[in-house]
């Protein structure tokens, strides 16, 4: 790989508006004495180039609601005693078997521990962390939800990386049909977003989009994040200004250009089919993770355009006459 190669490992990450992107925060807790403490002692907070959302909630009933509009909270921090001795209790049991939340962290902290004996609320519910609030120095909260957050970036990565597959192994049932091809293509996206945890970012903050170029013909086949409503228009008319430039950006030099706030690649099949994929926003990219999109991109396009010819000479259609046909 030939790049233009700058990082920036000091920048947040920023969303499509250029406003910079927070991991959720909720606590949970009757002591506003509580809630202050605990953004003191956690502000200056990053993790993966982001800071904190804090959002408060000061009863079991209030964290409900909050949880039932927000499904993008990332950590919990939650008391045990609250309006009653388990209302904390109740409250855990409401995320993962109510609403069915899977992936918000919860980390439950107690000012009786007797009220709740640790042993007993692992064994019963699905929580991620126990601590008596005496115990949960600065240092020790900055630790716990650091590695809540690792957690939570995983298990989305791997949530992410089953729905590739996913669509990967449906489209492979029927590789003949153009729409299956583009969903071949969505799902490798995915997966290899998932793999360089650019996935759940791609969500809020970075995105990913795959387009090819044949003759005059411009389409987007892929894409996720903010990009996923182009799918099947003309990047030229889709994309902002700034995407679009940044996109071509390699298809002019015909080469993979990496900067701090983009990663545009470029590959020419022996078709003379030319291919780009186009990463907003990655705040750092590591080159294992350069490496992971250029092996997408060339194989990607490769086992594209073989496809489109196998539809091609399936309907007897001129493999010259270019692709448009065959994705119209």
């Amino acid at each position: 790989m030939n790049d233009d190669l700058v990082f920036a490992d000091d920048e947040e990450t920023l969303d499509g508006n250029g406003e910079a992107l927070r991991w959720p925060l909720l606590i949970v807790d009757d002591e506003e004495e509580v809630h202050a403490v605990t953004k003191l002692a956690l502000s200056g907070f990053e993790f993966a180039g982001r800071g904190l959302e804090f959002v408060s909630a000061h009863s079991a009933a209030e964290a409900r609601e909050v949880l039932r509009e927000r499904r993008d909270i990332a950590v919990i921090l939650l008391d045990v005693v609250m309006e009653t001795d388990h209302a904390g209790l109740e409250v855990a049991d409401f995320v993962r078997n109510v609403i069915e939340n899977r992936f918000a962290r919860i980390v439950l902290r107690t000012g009786q521990p007797g009220q709740a004996p640790e042993r007993e609320v692992i064994r019963r519910y699905d929580i991620n962390d126990y601590k008596e609030k005496t115990e949960l120095t600065a240092k020790k909260l900055f630790t716990v939800v650091y590695t809540a957050l690792r957690s939570y970036r995983d298990l989305l990565a791997l949530e992410a990386n089953r729905r590739g597959l996913l669509q990967v192994v449906q489209a492979s049932a029927n590789l003949f049909r153009t729409e299956s091809v583009e969903q071949f293509v969505q799902g490798v996206l995915e997966q290899v977003a998932a793999l360089i945890y650019e996935s759940a970012d791609m969500l809020y903050v970075s995105s990913s989009i795959a387009t090819v170029r044949e003759g005059t013909h411009e389409r987007i086949v892929a894409a996720t994040g903010r990009f996923t409503d182009m799918v099947g228009q003309n990047p030229r008319e889709a994309l902002a200004h700034f995407d679009y430039h940044n996109l071509t950006l390699a298809l002019r030099k015909q080469r993979n250009i990496v900067t701090p706030d983009h990663f545009s690649g470029y590959f020419e099949s022996t078709g003379g089919g030319q291919h780009l994929l186009y990463v907003s926003g990655p705040a750092t990219m590591s080159r294992p993770d350069q490496e992971l999109i250029d092996m997408f991109l060339r194989s990607v396009a490769l086992a594209y355009e073989a496809m489109l010819n196998r539809i091609k000479t399936e309907k007897g259609i001129d493999t010259d006459a270019g692709a448009s046909s065959a994705q119209d």
